[in-house]
């Protein structure tokens, strides 16, 4: 199977791997934006989990990790709901961990251990303790793959960075004791330019947290009055969107319309309004 990817080229993958990105929790994640709430208030805003997820696959391939953590790459972010972390602060939950919380069950209701299963690999021993995949999650201000991939994969689809930057980044990173560090400090400073533009003008873009806000609103409004469950939110966004659109519910239409890309949203010194 041949993969095409922004950042990353022309890849060939098959086998195990191959059978696991046309698995169905792979699969789905073409539909979960990344963003959460922002591809429905900006349509440029429309990198989803999928493209990240074999990116960061592609991203450990090309720093020479074993296949196993190229498995766990693939795959750490199947349980993400629709809307990824806007789920969190429909729950109220701080730790932004909810995919985490539901990653087992997403895991072995699925094709995948039998998956694993056919080329002699036990899901247990792969994927439920990301700790052991240096490559793959480290704390901020450490660098992985995942936080790598997302920070270059937003930045030059939102056009803040180039091709080219990104090549040269690529190029000055080294593994050391199975970690992830830079040749030099310019490639490190620009790195964090990059990162903080990521968190700065995406994450906390004011018209990112307005849609957040009335996402979370309409969704929290619509478990409340049973209109969708959690499970719903197993599917994609706008497979969750269209339900939430054929609902009656006056409070829900009403919320849905304020989320747009009409939108402008407006900062003045003491609060963040949109017109």
């Amino acid at each position: 199977m041949k993969i095409i990817d922004k950042i990353y080229g022309e890849s060939m993958i098959d086998g195990l791997l191959e059978e696991l990105v046309f698995s169905s929790p792979v699969q789905r994640l073409k539909g979960v934006y990344q963003g959460g709430a922002s591809y429905f208030v900006n349509e440029k805003w429309n990198v989803t989990r999928y493209e990240h997820s074999i990116g960061v696959m592609l991203l450990i391939q090309k720093l020479g990790g074993s296949l196993e953590v190229q498995i766990a790459g693939l795959l750490h972010d199947v349980s993400h709901t629709a809307f990824s972390h806007v789920i969190d602060f429909v729950l109220e939950n701080k730790d932004e961990d909810y995919h985490e919380k539901i990653y087992h069950q997403i895991i072995t209701d699925s094709e995948i251990p039998c998956i694993l299963r056919k080329y002699g690999y036990d899901y247990n021993k792969i994927l439920l303790d990301h700790s052991r995949w240096e490559l793959l999650e480290q704390p901020a201000p450490e660098l992985c793959a995942d936080r790598i991939d997302y920070t270059l994969r937003d930045m030059y689809q939102y056009g803040n960075i180039t091709l080219e930057e990104i090549n040269n980044f690529l190029e000055n990173l080294i593994i050391l004791n199975g970690k992830i560090y830079l040749k030099n400090v310019a490639t490190a400073e620009w790195f964090v330019k990059t990162y903080y533009q990521e968190v700065i003008d995406f994450f906390m873009n004011p018209l990112n947290i307005y849609g957040y806000d009335f996402l979370a609103k309409t969704l929290k409004l619509a478990l409340d009055k049973k209109i969708i469950n959690l499970n719903t939110l197993l599917s994609t966004d706008e497979e969750v969107m269209d339900l939430l659109r054929l609902s009656d519910d006056k409070d829900i239409k009403n919320l849905l319309n304020q989320i747009h890309r009409r939108v402008n949203v407006k900062e003045d010194k003491y609060s963040t309004f949109a017109a």
